[in-house]
């Protein structure tokens, strides 16, 4: 068997010469590279969503799943992908204006957490005159 050593810009070679013997060895690496596209563009969207939780977690005091959940919210409200919401809230905290939609979206979901906030103290404030 010869060994060939094939340069990145010439990945279809590699496609064309695995296929030519091999059928399924062609279709694997095809798999394996749609995979680790797939994995590339999660973990660049795994950054910014973490690096937009953790500006949430500074702007208003609360945890992890809660900064995401808020952020989750405000991806459901403007039918957006989290990754494009946190990466706007990034751009945001850089100068970049944040689009109006995800303003309204970040207010209202800033208002309901607070909201959600003070019912949790005073509950537990009226728990504890008791």
């Amino acid at each position: 068997m010869q060994r060939t050593t094939v340069l990145q810009e010439d990945w279809w070679k590699l496609r064309a010469e695995a296929t030519w013997g091999n059928a399924s060895a062609g279709q694997d690496l095809v798999a394996l590279r749609a995979e680790n596209d797939q994995l590339r563009r999660a973990l660049a969207g795994r950054a910014v969503i973490d690096q937009a939780r953790g500006m949430v977690m500074v702007l208003t005091p609360c945890g992890r799943g809660a900064a995401r959940n808020l952020l989750v919210d405000v991806s459901r409200q403007c039918d957006t992908g989290l990754p494009e919401v946190a990466a706007a809230v990034v751009a945001a905290w850089e100068g970049k204006p944040l689009p109006e939609r995800m303003q309204r979206a970040l207010r209202r979901a800033l208002r309901r957490f607070g909201a959600e906030d003070r019912g949790h103290d005073c509950s537990s404030a009226d728990e504890s005159s008791r």
